[in-house]
């Protein structure tokens, strides 16, 4: 997976944090009648016209682009709701309003496949824009009091927040252990330089590797 091997990058691109946000389920109306869908993850259905199923982001996305259906935006998607998580982001910096752990997948998903469905459709993006923005700026804001610990624990991040507050951490982390064990941190450098040199060696073709030079 993309950005593992190296705690300089986030752990999981954007296209994959949203791919994982997929399996969430929403509501859809079907305007067809199907037998139930099996899948590994699980099984969904059966659909009849004008009757409300949940079935996987993913699976109402291609409903939707075959026009089997309509999907309804879950209630956390409302304008109400979500001026309520603004104002509460906005008059309390210390902490988060709870929102859905994939809520800016979940909605740019939306957006992409069924934005006809959502009403104030413009007004709801604005909204979700807005409580971002904040959000991002109350990580940075409580980072710059970051301090020396084993662990960080900050409630109601989203996936997307998480990914990108994870390298920094990660970084932040090692700095202070080099500082207090600088003995630990050069042994474990220097394994990290020799499992990088390893994988570099395995990835290298056959013919670029060096040959030992013959005699003439």
């Amino acid at each position: 997976m993309a950005g593992q091997s190296d705690p300089h990058v986030s752990l999981f691109s954007p296209p994959e944090v949203e791919f994982m946000a997929e399996d969430e389920l929403v509501e859809i109306v079907p305007n067809m009648r199907m037998d139930p869908l099996n899948f590994i993850c699980g099984d969904f259905g059966p659909f009849y016209p004008q009757i409300p199923v949940k079935v996987p982001l993913w699976l109402a996305a291609a409903l939707k682009k075959r026009g089997k259906c309509t999907i309804r935006p879950p209630q956390w998607m409302s304008i109400e709701n979500l001026t309520k998580v603004l104002e509460g982001e906005r008059e309390d910096r210390g902490t988060f309003q709870a929102v859905p752990f994939h809520y800016i997948e979940i909605s740019r998903l939306l957006f992409d496949h069924a934005r006809d469905d959502i009403p104030d459709i413009y007004m709801v993006r604005s909204l979700i824009e807005d409580i971002r923005d904040v959000r991002l700026h109350k990580i940075e804001t409580n980072l710059e009091k970051f301090s020396a610990t084993s662990a960080v624990k900050i409630a109601h991040l989203s996936a997307m927040e998480v990914n990108v507050v994870r390298p920094f951490v990660v970084r932040a982390l090692q700095a202070f252990y080099k500082h207090d064990n600088p003995v630990l941190m050069v042994d474990l450098d220097s394994v990290s330089d020799r499992q990088s040199h390893v994988t570099r060696q395995r990835q290298m073709p056959n013919n670029a590797q060096k040959q030992p030079l013959k005699r003439r």
